[in-house]
């Protein structure tokens, strides 16, 4: 992995923090402060399936608006009741090929909705944004 070097000014108290952190856990300074700028980074896509990754990066870029109207959405009552009668029909062994290649179908749309749903919602909150429970996946 590639690095680059930064020059970062930190308030002298948070650098006492750091430092303090650092001796305490017997780890370098530089490993303590690595940490943090990776736990206090915007979420991470790169782990997401690799057919959803594109979609995802893309929300990166989103204002907070359109975020928020990602996060919050709703998949039809109609998807809803063919994603279930499609999983009632496998459970059964009742499918065509054509339900199963539909089922699949769904099944993706179902995970990039929910992937997108999370990631905005990430996002969001990374941003400083409360995400009230009503709005929670």
């Amino acid at each position: 992995m590639a690095t680059q070097e930064v020059t970062l000014t930190l308030p002298e108290s948070l650098y006492l923090r750091f430092q303090q952190l650092a001796q305490a856990t017997q780890q370098s300074l530089t490993d303590v402060l690595l940490h943090a700028v990776e736990v206090g980074s915007p979420p991470n896509w790169e782990n997401a399936p690799a057919e959803f990754q594109v979609d995802l990066a893309t929300l990166d870029r989103l204002d907070d608006d359109t975020l928020w109207q990602i996060a919050r959405s709703r998949q039809t009552e109609d998807e809803m009741i063919r994603y279930q009668e499609l999983l009632d029909k496998n459970a059964d062994g009742e499918m065509t090929l054509t339900e199963r290649a539909e089922l699949t179908k769904l099944r993706k749309e179902a995970d990039r909705f929910m992937l997108r749903k999370a990631h905005a919602a990430a996002l969001l909150r990374w941003r400083g944004h409360q995400i009230p429970p009503s709005d929670r996946l």
